[in-house]
């Protein structure tokens, strides 16, 4: 009787405790569900009022829009939200296809330049070239107008009409052609750079890109090589699946990949190699760089894990976090992070640290005090927290800050475009050479364009002035300053000669 009198009273306690966490969590959903209605009422009623009393008129796509984008911005970064007029930029960062005529445009001035024009697209079979000025599209003027707006005005449905009005070498023309679909090619070289290396580069994980790292992989098998070289420098990801596939290339069917981890746990999912590999023996090296990030470094972080091969380069972006579509109304898209992921060694090569953002908003790297150790499948120790960092580490060698502003400013781009109107019998690569006439030219080509830059000595010895007058330093010591302005000032024909 006292056994049964205890055992009741465990049976009821059970009860009440298990009772007591039910109600608890039910308050807990409630008041969150509560907050939630509350706050949307509000915002619902704050615009209505708006609407009502302000002003102005209001543009309430706009004033939404930038709701949303300031809301979404306090989680992180890649949690985007896409309206219907950003339908074709949401498709083309997924599949890498938009309709259009196959180029790339860039700012140069009033105008802006064709920078870039892919091979076999109405704008390369149309006769449209890399330099040429953007004048007008169907009729329209395009000056003063942004890149985007451009952008904008040469894609469309593929099949229809366009007219593009280009100027060359001071001459306007028209070039007439059909839009068609494009789709940017994810491996826009492979070759063997020697008798014995492969060398494949990749720019995206868009869809169905792993056939065309395949292909490649394939075609250089061809020629026997004895390593191969698969480069992801400046890849900035995609499609999680299709880094599964890239890394069953090199490893053959079993083998895990990825694994993704987040709140919701039916998007958990474990990623395996389910295929025989192209092959698995060849030695293998994958480069990586600053710009290399998630997708990218799902297959740099599953290869170093797994041993298939070395990495080589600079430590990667750092992206550990996984993000899906959701379709919302009115044909609108929320790409939303909802787990992140772990490559084969059970690390997550997150770099900023999203979920404990400072007092001010912003965000800190992953501290060293919660960097973890990991193991190969051989034993080598990797660390998580930051990126993949190359087995070899290689630094790139900087750039003078002449060629940089050379570079950056297109002044090397122009001259470019020049030369080659001006070279027509330049057939091929082979032929080519640079010769001291030509940088002489060159050289007239920027002071006929007043080339010039500020150095950032002279540009801190500028601020330090400022301060100076500000504090009433200048005047005792104008002799000094004018003395250091002369020593540090830089000479431009020195600087192209000494930075050939």
């Amino acid at each position: 009787m006292k056994k049964t009198k205890q055992i009741r009273l465990i049976i009821v306690f059970s009860l009440l405790i298990f009772a007591g966490i039910s109600t608890a969590f039910l308050v807990t959903q409630e008041s969150r569900d509560f907050r939630i209605a509350k706050n949307l009422d509000i915002f619902f009623s704050l615009f209505r009022e708006l609407n009502a009393f302000y002003v102005d008129e209001i543009d309430p796509d706009k004033i939404i829009k930038s709701g949303i984008d300031n809301m979404l911005q306090t989680l992180d970064p890649y949690t985007v939200y896409y309206p219907e007029s950003d339908a074709d930029d949401f498709t083309f960062m997924t599949t890498g296809k938009y309709g259009g005529i196959g180029s790339l445009v860039r700012g140069g001035g009033e105008y802006v330049v064709i920078s870039e024009v892919y091979k076999g697209f109405p704008a390369d079979r149309a006769g449209i070239k890399a330099g040429d000025l953007l004048k007008k599209v169907d009729g329209i003027p395009l000056k003063g107008l942004s890149t985007d707006n451009v952008s904008n005005k040469l894609k469309g449905s593929p099949g229809t009409d366009i007219t593009v009005t280009v100027e060359r070498n001071g001459t306007e023309s028209d070039f007439r052609m059909k839009r068609e679909r494009i789709i940017i090619p994810p491996v826009p070289f492979f070759g063997m750079i020697d008798e014995k290396t492969g060398y494949i580069r990749f720019t995206t994980f868009t869809q169905d890109c792993v056939e065309e790292v395949k292909n490649a992989l394939v075609s250089l098998k061809t020629n026997n090589p004895q390593q191969i070289i698969l480069d992801v420098r400046g890849n900035p990801g995609g499609l999680l699946t299709e880094a599964v596939g890239i890394v069953n290339l090199f490893v053959g069917p079993g083998n895990e990949v990825v694994s993704t981890k987040g709140k919701v746990k039916q998007f958990d999912e474990d990623f395996k190699t389910t295929k025989a590999a192209i092959d698995e023996k060849i030695p293998l090296a994958v480069l990586i760089n600053r710009g290399s990030a998630s997708a990218a470094e799902i297959v740099a972080g599953a290869i170093q894990d797994l041993d298939r091969g070395i990495i080589v380069g600079q430590r990667s972006y750092g992206k550990g976090l996984v993000q899906i579509t959701r379709s919302l109304s009115y044909n609108t898209q929320l790409k939303v992070t909802t787990a992140k992921y772990y490559i084969p060694s059970g690390r997550c090569i997150q770099a900023l640290d999203f979920s404990h953002p400072n007092e001010d908003g912003s965000v800190g790297i992953i501290p060293d005090s919660l960097i973890s150790e990991f193991k190969t499948r051989n034993g080598r120790a990797v660390r998580d927290g930051g990126g993949i960092t190359p087995d070899v580490e290689i630094a790139p060698e900087p750039l003078s800050q002449v060629a940089s502003e050379l570079f950056l400013r297109n002044y090397i781009f122009d001259f470019a475009s020049k030369y080659y109107w001006s070279h027509p019998d330049i057939n091929s690569i082979s032929q080519f050479s640079f010769t001291d006439s030509d940088y002489d030219d060159f050289r007239s080509f920027l002071i006929d364009r007043k080339f010039n830059y500020r150095t950032f000595t002279e540009a801190s010895l500028t601020q330090l002035i400022s301060n100076a007058k500000r504090e009433k330093y200048y005047d005792l010591n104008k002799d000094l300053f004018a003395e250091l302005e002369k020593d540090i000032a830089h000479n431009l024909d020195h600087d192209l000669t000494m930075f050939r």
